[in-house]
Order: C-alpha cells, then structure tokens, then sequence
C-alpha cells in the first residue's frame, strides 16, 4: 500500500457524507472504492489503482451489490474476473430501476 496518499488527495464530492478524518484505508477500502468506482474522477481511479492493485480492487468490487454494470463489465475486463463472479450481475434488485442503461 502506498503511504504518501491521504484521503484529502481523492475528490472532494466523493466523501462529503463522512468524516474524511475517521476514514481509514484498510477498513474502509470497501468504502472507499465503491464511492471511486461510482462517482470519482479519473485522477481518482488512480489513486485507488496505487493504494489497491487491481486484483484487490476487482474482489471488493464483486461483493458490490448496487455496482452498475457498465463498470462491472470494466472491472471484469481489466482483472480477468468472469462476470458471474459479481453479485451485482447474479443477483436481481427487489426494485428494479425504471431505465436500463
């Protein structure tokens, strides 16, 4: 793992809902590549490729549920993770949304 990034160098918006001094990168790293892989920028993308190799990224991703496919399918292409190994893929939402995209 890479000690010189601290939390502040991520995007602003991606943790306005917490406490960014609480947040820690080994408990949180759930957290905290859900909320880069959603809504954060590319400058994002590559701090969590440095803190989290991609293998580590594409296993926390596949226990994501709410993960939308279009960045399923990237973190599949990207790790060689089959597709059905995503909870977001294999499972059905009790409340579907009104548009596929």
């Amino acid at each position: 793992m890479n000690k010189n990034i601290n939390i502040q160098d991520f995007s602003k918006h991606l943790f306005w809902d917490v406490n960014i001094s609480e947040i820690d990168f080994d408990k949180h790293k759930k957290f905290i590549i859900k909320k880069t892989l959603q809504f954060g920028l590319y400058n994002d993308w590559q701090l969590i490729v440095k803190l989290y190799d991609i293998k580590k990224i594409a296993e926390i991703a596949t226990k994501i549920r709410d993960l939308d496919i279009r960045t399923a399918n990237f973190i599949s292409i990207i790790s060689d993770t089959p597709l059905n190994k995503f909870i977001c893929c294999t499972t059905k939402q009790s409340i579907p949304k009104h548009w596929n995209f």
